[in-house]
């Protein structure tokens, strides 16, 4: 089976572009104004457009508030709620109930007791995303450039289908899917030159790496 890859944190059509060129099955596009890669809705709107429907559109929040969410579901032009922060099982139920779109909740893993917690979720998410949990003094939950032990999840049976992310790069995303057994991954630091900042030739050789895989 071939391993997908989203591509998040895009901000310009050029990494869009790139993505989509390279063979992303998915686009994320970040909105919390902590993250150096916030977009608003309307900037959002601009780049969705350049995407293919046959690429997912996913758009990422963290603990957002219902008004925040109808803006992003109704103007940015995405197929899939990222939720990225504290939100509870219920929570989550509420989203996908409340706003129509498919939902995929990042779990951060440092330790088994993580993995369980992950379970309490399948029963109302659509994907599952396993990331590194942050640094205390971090401002963002996700897109730190950190990993975690992949063994943590390597013959963990799911119901639902799951992304791998935190610390992937070009050169070990091979390593990476090898040892967890990910059929889907996303980058966003990682093909960074800067936070915030692409690199379109790192965009294309994660994909490459990823498709080699």
């Amino acid at each position: 089976m071939t391993v997908k890859a989203k591509i998040c944190g895009l901000m310009n059509e050029d990494a869009v572009d790139a993505a989509v060129e390279a063979g992303a099955a998915m686009t994320g596009f970040v909105f919390f104004p902590p993250s150096p890669r916030s977009l608003s809705p309307e900037r959002a709107a601009e780049l969705t457009d350049r995407v293919p429907a046959d690429v997912i559109k996913v758009a990422l929040s963290v603990d957002a508030n219902d008004e925040l969410l109808a803006e992003i579901t109704a103007s940015a032009g995405v197929d899939m709620m990222q939720l990225h922060g504290s939100e509870t099982p219920d929570r989550v139920a509420e989203i996908r109930a409340r706003f129509g779109l498919p939902v995929m909740k990042a779990v951060a893993i440092s330790g088994p007791q993580d993995v369980v917690r992950a379970h309490t979720y399948e029963p109302v998410v659509d994907y599952l995303m396993f990331d590194a949990r942050p640094p205390k003094d971090a401002t963002r939950p996700g897109g730190n450039a950190l990993a975690f032990d992949w063994n943590l999840i390597a013959g963990e049976a799911w119901m639902k289908p799951w992304v791998l992310a935190g610390g992937l790069t070009p050169g070990n995303v091979g390593e990476a899917i090898r040892i967890s057994g990910a059929q889907a991954v996303d980058v966003s630091s990682g093909v960074e030159d800067t936070p915030g900042v692409k690199n379109v030739g790192k965009i294309q050789d994660f994909l490459t790496a990823v498709h080699g895989a």
